[in-house]
């Protein structure tokens, strides 16, 4: 189901889910972060259900807690996303150790072109403390080689408004770019 309007990156706590007609294909993306023909199979037929809760701490920096869970209730990864732009390092039982950093950003100060693209870019779309738009990540895996960039915000596709995440996967020379979209399922 589309994003209703008074969802916005300022406030995504509810539940979503991924839509695979509308995403991108992830299976080379998970490929080059170096998970499992087996693990990216089942993930392939599986339903990623996002469960998001977003709050501002008592220091007023907001945070983004992501539990995923995948068709009969299997625990997915956990994203703890703080957004004040300083490393913090993850443990994750898919991708391994990481080493991750998140922040408000407005669509202008994003650095790749990809990153810029498609974004629903009103007023009312603003969310951050200073009227930012979207929700940019950066995480890297040392042991495996690779990097992975994100941007967070809502678009239309097809006609209707979606919550979406570009991403942008590098390991040596090897770039690769998907598209994630999430249907709303509501404040559970």
């Amino acid at each position: 189901m589309a994003a209703p309007p008074e969802i916005t990156i300022g406030d995504l706590t509810g539940e979503w889910v991924m839509n695979k007609t509308l995403s991108d294909d992830t299976d080379p993306v998970l490929a080059l972060q170096g998970i499992g023909w087996w693990t990216r199979k089942a993930i392939s037929l599986a339903t990623v259900t996002l469960h998001v809760k977003q709050y501002t701490d008592d220091a007023g920096v907001s945070h983004i807690d992501i539990e995923q869970t995948a068709t009969g209730g299997i625990k997915g990864t956990t994203e703890l996303r703080t957004l004040d732009w300083e490393f913090r390092e993850h443990d994750d039982h898919l991708f391994g150790s990481l080493k991750g950093k998140s922040r408000w950003i407005k669509v202008e100060d994003l650095d790749d072109a990809f990153f810029k693209d498609g974004w629903l870019e009103g007023e009312e779309e603003n969310g951050g403390p200073n009227g930012e738009r979207h929700v940019q990540s950066f995480v890297e895996n040392s042991e495996k080689g690779w990097t992975a960039g994100q941007s967070w915000g809502f678009a239309i596709i097809d006609g209707k408004r979606y919550y979406t995440r570009r991403v942008v996967v590098t390991k040596g020379s090897e770039v690769l770019k998907v598209r994630l979209v999430y249907n709303w399922q509501g404040k559970q």
